[in-house]
């Protein structure tokens, strides 16, 4: 075999022939039997509520009925909050590093060859999903990071643009205005400053399975507000951000990643719902691991919010931290419609006043 035709692709061509692990000669065969499409596909869902579910889920929707590729349809609806400047946690617009600059991350997967592609701390690119699937499509390589990152996107016609909008620009410098009494950065002398300033950690997922069983997911971010540069959380990691099987379903993570990371918390949630649990049962499960691991709820300031769907088309939604009055929700589409979903959380948080 030619040096050329490297794992990735030979496995690829294996699959293409039918061919299976036991011929290749390394892994005891595993059957899994393929569950027959339910009615509930195709569908679409997003780790967002009512306001931005629509706005992804729809546009998504339309593709996946003008295209028939699910991966076309996910990476549609990550776009759309990718390019919204509204959205101060994904793509342009998003709050940046302690430096002030803003570093994106995504991640993209394919159910039916399992393939994968991500991009970390990249710069000046508004849609680093799209970036992302390039890596995955065009590349034998799963992550690039940085500069490396930069350079692929532009080499395939991505332009360079300034990421910070104004409004984020005034927030990370509201941050640093009042990091420190005894530094040499003053607020205004208004006092407009003086309400400290929460560290934002919003993503999004987008996930979909076709009508023939097909699935797919994204997961984008501009990742924890003032972070250190070049820190990276748990969305471009496939396994911790995002996880997709073809054979069980597909979940993805928001909220604080390096605890997302430590469990590989979406690869945990699919392989419960492997093991027969509900998606809602599986995002509960990763949430009372992390509970666990942290050595229970007085220890946990923190939150993770996981989302999933299964083979039949199934959804779920989980937080660790949650209220009465601030649940988590899911967003899906089907060909029922739109409908937003209230997930369930496990440690009650203290109402905000």
């Amino acid at each position: 075999m030619s040096k050329a035709l490297n794992r990735r692709k030979f496995l690829k061509k294996a699959a293409g022939v039918g061919l299976t692990f036991p011929f290749l000669g390394k892994f005891p065969e595993i059957i899994i039997p393929r569950r027959k499409a339910a009615s509930k596909l195709p569908v679409l869902l997003c780790s967002r509520s009512e306001e931005w579910g629509k706005k992804v889920l729809n546009p998504a929707w339309d593709t996946l009925q003008h295209t028939g590729s699910i991966l076309d349809a996910v990476e549609k609806g990550a776009n759309v909050v990718e390019l919204d400047p509204e959205d101060s946690s994904v793509g342009y617009g998003g709050l940046p590093n302690e430096e002030g600059v803003v570093q994106l991350d995504a991640s993209i997967m394919y159910g039916p060859n399992h393939n994968c592609g991500s991009v970390a701390a990249l710069e000046n690119i508004k849609t680093p999903a799209s970036v992302a699937r390039l890596v995955m499509e065009r590349t034998d390589h799963i992550h690039l990071v940085g500069t490396g990152a930069l350079r692929f996107a532009k080499m395939h016609g991505f332009k360079e643009e300034n990421l910070l909008t104004e409004k984020a620009r005034i927030r990370w410098l509201k941050w640093k205005e009042n990091l420190s009494d005894k530094d040499d950065w003053f607020p205004p002398a208004d006092g407009k400053y003086k309400k400290k300033q929460e560290r934002t950690t919003g993503t999004i997922n987008v996930l979909g399975i076709d009508d023939e069983g097909n699935i797919a997911g994204i997961t984008t971010t501009s990742g924890l507000s003032w972070k250190i540069p070049g820190r990276i959380g748990d969305s471009p990691i496939i396994g911790a951000g995002l996880y997709v099987d073809n054979e069980v379903g597909a979940a993805g993570a928001t909220g604080r990643g390096e605890e997302v990371i430590r469990t590989c918390g979406s690869f945990y949630v699919v392989e419960r719902m492997r093991s027969g649990l509900s998606p809602q049962a599986a995002c509960e499960a990763i949430c009372q691991r992390i509970i666990d691991i942290n050595g229970g709820p007085e220890n946990v300031d923190f939150n993770d919010k996981f989302v999933a769907v299964n083979k039949n088309g199934e959804v779920g939604c989980a937080s660790i931290r949650g209220s009465k009055n601030k649940k988590p929700m899911v967003a899906y589409i089907n060909k029922d419609g739109f409908k937003v979903v209230e997930g369930s959380y496990l440690i009650e948080a203290p109402v905000k006043k």
